[in-house]
């Protein structure tokens, strides 16, 4: 199959109406807009709910100033200009600002916006930093796709990274797995690279962002199964999201043909609170409770998954919320607190942890790890504040 055609300009998707197309312009000439026809060809047109349709086509809620552009604070983990170091074991490199699919909910939806920058096309930088830090077991490539990069550049990247000795896995985050399959499973070059550098002693993992059963088509699996036989590790993680796959039936779907297609079911999110995305937000309760009815609909490789938020703080795993309380855990803390349990009064409209009546007992807002770095709420505050 041919590689897909890229569309960025609204005008050029006829199964849009003329007058919507007109008033979702203003939304792509604020955040950009990008699809290709294979994807696209995945949405039921005669269907105004379709779910691939609203995890990429631009909506108005999008222009609401709900939230913060940056709720989790990654602006307080930069340790190096484009390396985020969060967590001792784990550190991010921003290799890319561009996706294939600009997800309408994206929790990084601050780097849709031509005025802000916060990858570096200059990875060196982070490297020496990694190279420095022996706690550093496994890099997260992310932006923005890691996959949106040509092989090449990835190789040159990845090649540094196996030359530390302390680095054990690498991790790609994309959505190249089910928004553009064929740029997996016709690079050749792409597949070589992981088979080299993904040995039984040290790992590739691909943190996969699939989102609805519906995206995984032939194609995909086809994708699934070139990067399975190259020696990668696939697993995914995705939000649990109103409108899109906030039904039992539609997560059991994905947890089930994930585990069959030898895709790891990793993380169920909590949406975060980002400014834009509040037509996508379901209370703490109601995320909850779906997960659990889908996981009982499932079998045991399905029930791996975790729910999660992934917060200033840490990764806190949602272990139930009942009566009225959240039973909660730090699956990941930034200040050491890792398995800290919590049990704190959940309201029924709670979102998120901040949320929660007593939150702020159990963690301290960070300070940025560098100067160098500004936080991209402020950013924005600023670029709106000259414009006006």
């Amino acid at each position: 199959m041919a590689q897909p055609k890229y569309i960025m300009n609204i005008d050029k998707i006829e199964q849009i109406p003329e007058e919507e197309r007109k008033k979702l312009k203003e939304i792509t000439e604020k955040f950009v807009f990008r699809v290709n026809d294979y994807y696209l060809s995945l949405i039921d047109w005669n269907d105004p709910n379709d779910p691939i349709k609203k995890l990429i086509i631009p909506n108005e809620g999008e222009l609401e100033e709900y939230g913060r552009w940056d709720a989790s604070d990654e602006d307080t983990n930069y340790a190096a200009p484009g390396c985020q170091h969060k967590y001792d074991a784990t550190a991010l490199l921003i290799v890319s600002e561009v996706c294939g699919a600009y997800c309408r909910y994206c929790f990084r939806k601050r780097l849709f916006r031509n005025d802000i920058k916060e990858a570096m096309a200059d990875v060196q930088p982070g490297i020496e930093y990694i190279k420095e830090h022996p706690e550093i077991s496994n890099v997260l490539l992310t932006g923005g796709d890691s996959l949106i990069l040509a092989t090449k550049k990835l190789r040159k990247i990845i090649e540094q990274l196996r030359e530390i000795p302390h680095v054990k896995i690498i991790r790609l985050g994309s959505k190249m797995p089910v928004f553009n399959p064929m740029r997996i499973y016709e690079d050749q070059d792409l597949l070589d690279l992981i088979r080299e550098y993904s040995t039984p002693e040290q790992r590739i993992y691909v943190m996969a962002h699939i989102n609805h059963p519906n995206e995984i088509t032939e194609e995909a699996k086809k994708g699934f199964q070139a990067l399975h036989d190259a020696g990668a590790i696939v697993v995914n993680q995705t939000p649990v999201l109103k409108g899109i796959n906030d039904d039992s039936d539609v997560l059991a779907d994905l947890l089930d043909q994930l585990s069959w297609a030898g895709v790891t079911p990793y993380y169920f999110f909590i949406n975060r609170p980002v400014a834009g995305n509040n037509d996508f937000v379901l209370t703490l309760e109601e995320a909850y409770n779906l997960v659990e009815e889908a996981k009982a609909k499932t079998s045991g490789l399905g029930k791996r998954v975790r729910l999660s938020m992934s917060h200033t703080s840490g990764k806190i795993e949602i272990l139930a919320i009942d009566n009225g309380k959240a039973y909660l855990k730090y699956h990941q803390s930034r200040d050491g607190n890792y398995g800290k349990f919590m049990v704190l009064d959940c309201p029924k409209d709670a979102a998120w942890f901040d949320d929660l009546p007593g939150n702020e007992e159990h963690w301290e807002k960070p300070k940025k790890k560098t100067e160098k770095v500004i936080s991209a709420n402020e950013k924005i505050k600023e670029i709106e504040m000259q414009k006006a």
